[in-house]
């Protein structure tokens, strides 16, 4: 479920980023810089699949212990770029305003098509790497991925950039984004924590015991106990809150403490 929530967060930001600069270009008359944009988008989603690809490679060479250590730094980091920028959303809400004066600034160089087209390159990489980075972490939390949830997050994305850029609807894009930024929340908590336990299964942190655990042997019939982390209830709250069945004392006061840390930068900065 985490999959949807970001990939339509990703996609979404993206997504607004080009239609913003796409409507800034025509309403300024200046329709010969458009193929520029659209070079420059083309440009970053080659570049983010090839980053992806490089990245898996860079993964696959671990093993053992330094796999563990390794997944468990990418989770830290992940979360905290996550956290990051749900934080700077919360604080940078006129997106439009911010593009439009950098496009404005763009297109009064000398150079004004590499201006455009580095504009649009370096905002949708930067989406697309930051997608990458999420959906490997949530991999690596979840035991793999949702492709159903992934493009259902592209299709919910795209979709809501069709009805405000093309259709010209007023769409609450402030409640979306409070919406997903609560439950971000969670998601970038859940990565941090689980960081936090991939650093003690590769050694890296001392392992002082379980807290609880509720993740017992399978049913008789095979099955998973409803609140085990691959059970049916567990399993959705995994995805979505970071729940773990069997938890340390670090991985909860970690889980804890961000979620409240973050909730409170969210609402302070928001305000």
């Amino acid at each position: 479920m985490s999959e949807l929530i970001i990939v339509f967060r990703e996609v979404l930001e993206g997504s607004l980023i080009v239609g913003i600069l796409y409507t800034f270009l025509k309403k300024s008359n200046q329709i010969g810089l458009i193929k520029r944009l659209w070079q420059g988008v083309i440009c970053a989603l080659i570049a983010s699949l090839i980053g992806s690809f490089l990245f898996q490679m860079l993964a696959g060479g671990f093993v053992g212990g330094s796999s563990k250590i390794f997944e468990g730094l990418v989770m830290i980091l992940a979360s905290l770029v996550l956290g990051s920028m749900i934080v700077w959303m919360a604080k940078n809400k006129n997106i439009s305003k911010e593009l439009t004066n950098k496009a404005q600034i763009a297109i009064s160089e000398s150079k004004s098509g590499l201006a455009i087209f580095s504009l649009s390159f370096i905002s949708v990489f930067r989406e697309g790497i930051e997608t990458i980075l999420f959906l490997y972490s949530i991999a690596i939390k979840q035991g793999g991925l949702s492709i159903s949830f992934s493009l259902m997050g592209i299709l919910l994305g795209l979709s809501v950039s069709f009805m405000i850029f093309i259709q010209g609807k007023k769409v609450p894009i402030k409640q979306f984004f409070d919406i997903s930024s609560r439950i971000l929340i969670f998601v970038a908590a859940g990565m941090l924590a689980y960081g936090i336990h991939e650093l003690e299964s590769g050694g890296l942190i001392p392992d002082f015991g379980r807290l609880w655990d509720v993740n017992p042997l399978k049913n008789q019939d095979g099955s998973y106990p409803l609140l085990h982390d691959k059970g049916f209830i567990g399993g959705l709250m995994k995805g979505l809150f970071g729940y773990n069945g069997n938890p340390s004392l670090i991985e909860f006061l970690v889980w804890s403490l961000s979620i409240i840390g973050l909730n409170f930068m969210w609402i302070r900065t928001s305000k």
